[in-house]
């Protein structure tokens, strides 16, 4: 696990700087699907892995001046690159581990992950902790601003069936990690997947 860590705080502090140069054009992505995700006002919602920060305005714009909006990244320069945008002026950054969350149980009414499940050391685990702190009938969003094979093809990779993301395979790993897949999208512009933690397991 601490190997898993370093590489990914490496990894993604080294791109801080010039991850939102980067990729420009994913605002309206990430906007339309936190719209899709079908937060309400008050709610208390999780933005897993939230990077520079991307989709915290999208998320404060949905749970209203009322909710709660978290970020929490391992990583630091992806925190300050999200504090030198602003973005801590819609919700507290936090740093911290998605394996092993500073929250109560049950305290948050959704979970948002852009990116973020490629990057599990042990997605089993890290996807029952993210239930950890969801109330019984609190969501789930996993998202990434493009697709499966439009993303292989940015990496150089061809798609394999034993991908972790395609639909055979999430589905039964999210059910053995405390959640029920409700929705699938797997299109050229974008990735989304929407699950709820059961009331009754």
């Amino acid at each position: 696990m601490s190997e898993d860590r370093t590489h990914v705080q490496e990894f993604f502090g080294a791109r801080a700087a010039d991850w939102d140069r980067k990729f420009p054009g994913d605002g309206p992505a990430f906007a339309t699907a936190v719209t899709e995700f079908g937060l309400r006002p008050g709610d208390r919602v999780l933005d897993a892995g939230c990077g520079t920060g991307r989709a915290m305005t999208a998320l404060r714009a949905a749970v209203g001046p009322t909710g709660t909006v978290l970020g929490a990244d391992l990583t630091p320069q992806m925190l300050a690159a999200a504090r030198r945008a602003g973005r801590d002026a819609e919700g507290a950054l936090l740093l911290a581990d998605v394996a092993r969350l500073p929250l109560r149980d049950g305290v948050l009414d959704a979970v948002f992950a852009a990116g973020l499940i490629a990057h599990l050391p042990d997605p089993g685990a890290n996807l029952r902790e993210l239930a950890r702190v969801v109330r019984p009938g609190g969501g789930l969003a996993l998202f990434h601003p493009i697709g499966r094979a439009a993303l292989a093809a940015r990496h150089g990779r061809e798609l394999t069936p034993d991908d972790m993301r395609a639909e055979h395979n999430l589905g039964p790993l999210m059910s053995g990690s405390g959640w029920h897949m409700t929705s699938y999208a797997d299109e050229d512009d974008r990735f989304l997947v929407l699950a709820v933690r059961p009331r009754h397991p």
